[in-house]
């Protein structure tokens, strides 16, 4: 008899009843499928979450995108860096189409909104642990009904959400692993886009275009 897998798993958000509900999704899979989960980190903030992956460099990650002292775009950077391996699966609140598509850039294997059914993230779960992948279809439609938006480079929107939340070109810089002056490039070409002239009008443009979330 051959044995059933087992997945290591970290859950990071900063709300304690959404990772108490993401661990009942893991035990409820593990007594369903034949696979097993562990819970071997919580994060409650991007930090934690970076550091947690690298500690334990986990099968799986759950991931809120919305949390303290990380962005999910840097947390998702970080974690390709240092555990290339983990599988990550974002649930999200984020409406916001153009955060959204930066998001199916990354290459998660795993994209649900907080409003998805706990039963549809557990039945897909066996099918990204075997390398597969699944975009929430209603999650899909709010990034296609904005697709009339500027269109931005994956290096553009990770620039942009950055910049609007107030780092500098330096820290940029140091979130992406490349130079300041490349920053520059890409900041001058998105402010160019959307043809803005301060960081007070590129949030101002972000957000109506929904390239990032109002919150």
């Amino acid at each position: 008899m051959s044995k059933h897998p087992s997945y290591s798993v970290v859950i990071a958000d900063d709300h304690e009843i959404i990772r108490e509900a993401v661990l009942d999704v893991i035990k409820q899979a593990s007594v369903e499928a034949d696979e097993s989960y562990e819970l071997l980190a919580f994060a409650e903030n991007g930090l934690e979450a970076i550091a947690a992956v690298k500690a334990h460099k986990p099968d799986l990650l759950f991931l809120d995108v919305s949390m303290p002292l990380a962005s999910g775009a840097e947390v998702i950077h970080d974690i390709r860096r240092w555990s290339p391996d983990t599988k990550i699966i974002v649930f999200t609140g984020v409406t916001a189409p153009g955060l959204l598509a930066s998001l199916v850039e990354t290459r998660v294997e795993g994209l649900f909104s907080k409003g998805s059914s706990v039963k549809a993230m557990r039945d897909k779960l066996p099918t990204i642990m075997r390398g597969g992948r699944f975009i929430s279809p209603d999650l899909l439609d709010v990034i296609e009904q904005g697709r009339q938006g500027a269109n931005l480079t994956e290096r553009e929107r990770q620039t942009l959400n950055m910049v609007v939340s107030g780092k500098t070109n330096k820290e940029i810089a140091e979130v992406l692993n490349i130079s300041p002056k490349t920053v520059d490039k890409h900041r001058t070409a998105l402010m160019g886009k959307l043809g803005v002239h301060s960081v007070a009008q590129l949030m101002a443009r972000a957000i109506k275009d929904g390239l990032i979330d109002p919150t």
